[in-house]
């Protein structure tokens, strides 16, 4: 068995649309951005993660940036089968010629469809792993925060990742009802590009629309925090040349109710069809926010005037689902809601 150990790596990954995590050895050792820069001339991958991202948006015609995941799900297969392969190669650095055979634990959305699921566990087979197991995010979101999850207790998950938001009621180690919208960070994302355009006649790329996202996102108009007003540059649509606006965290808020009021949508839909004994112990709980989304500023409060219920924002919840997955990895034997 020491010998079988010797020979395996177990690695837990959190594939996500925006950022990919794996977790080795009880430790983050990959935080890169899901992306891949191709030659365009010989199809090989150029850069991944980081450096593939400085290059978005700056391309020449001979080479192109792939995001291989969309909405949470593997949008481009042989992108993503090498992106997995180029992080697993991150961890393995200088250490020589032995590639040991891998054991991974990945996280998927809880909407996902059949054909979704086996197009994870292809690329994650394509790439060296020889045993896949699966959790579903909210799950691994719940373990991530320290919540004991096979307790038959119900406590509400909400987990806002780049590509999908998840909502899930989660009791006895299970999900007993869930809501998977695939309006997440990205929606932020594209809200914002669209509504620097049509208010400010200037147009920005995705990059600098996420940047705005984090120094000035908000959820809410008015917060007793604000942060400071943040420039921004881009091209001039009636002139063409590069120009500067500053925006302000109202005007952010404004552009991002739409998507944020779908969000709140499908809290309330989520809570609907929860189980009264479960919806009894919800009340007394709360709502747990994880994931990237849960960072907007003044979202846990706009969740708690919506729902009347107490929010609570995880610590660090950009690695609340990669922890989870962490913590799967080390109970494989224990934890029945792994899928193989």
């Amino acid at each position: 068995m020491g010998l079988f150990n010797f020979f395996t790596q177990e690695i837990a990954i959190d594939l996500g649309t925006a950022n990919t995590l794996i977790i080795h050895n009880d430790k983050v050792v990959v935080d890169e951005p899901s992306i891949v820069a191709f030659d365009r001339a010989t199809n090989k991958v150029i850069a991944i993660g980081r450096q593939a991202m400085q290059m978005e948006g700056k391309t020449h015609d001979n080479i192109r940036t792939v995001r291989p995941l969309k909405d949470g799900v593997i949008a481009d297969f042989n992108a993503a089968e090498l992106m997995i392969r180029g992080m697993i190669k991150m961890i393995n650095q200088g250490k020589g010629w032995f590639f040991p055979s891998l054991r991974m634990v990945i996280c998927i959305p809880s909407g996902i469809t059949e054909v979704e699921k086996r197009a994870v566990r292809d690329s994650a087979e394509i790439a060296g792993a020889k045993e896949v197991y699966l959790i579903y995010e909210p799950m691994a979101a719940a373990v991530g925060i320290g919540i004991d999850v096979e307790e038959p207790m119900g406590n509400m998950i909400i987990d806002i990742g780049g590509g999908t938001t998840e909502i899930a009621v989660i009791a006895l180690s299970g999900i007993v009802c869930d809501q998977s919208i695939r309006v997440a960070g990205d929606n932020f994302d594209s809200d914002i590009v669209q509504y620097i355009r049509r208010q400010h006649n200037i147009m920005i790329g995705d990059r600098t629309a996420e940047k705005i996202k984090i120094e000035v996102g908000a959820a809410l108009p008015e917060l007793s925090e604000p942060p400071a007003d943040f420039a921004v540059q881009g091209r001039d649509l009636m002139t063409g040349v590069p120009k500067q606006i500053t925006v302000s965290y109202t005007e952010i808020a404004h552009c991002l109710d739409k998507s944020i009021s779908k969000i709140e949508e499908a809290i309330l839909k989520a809570l609907e069809i929860t189980p009264p004994e479960l919806s009894a112990d919800i009340y007394q709980t709360g709502i747990y926010l994880t994931g990237g989304g849960a960072l907007l500023r003044g979202l846990d409060k706009r969740v708690a005037a919506k729902t009347k219920l107490p929010v609570h924002v995880a610590e660090d919840p950009l690695r609340a689902v990669v922890r989870g997955t962490g913590i799967a990895l080390k109970n494989i034997g224990n934890f029945k809601f792994l899928m193989q």
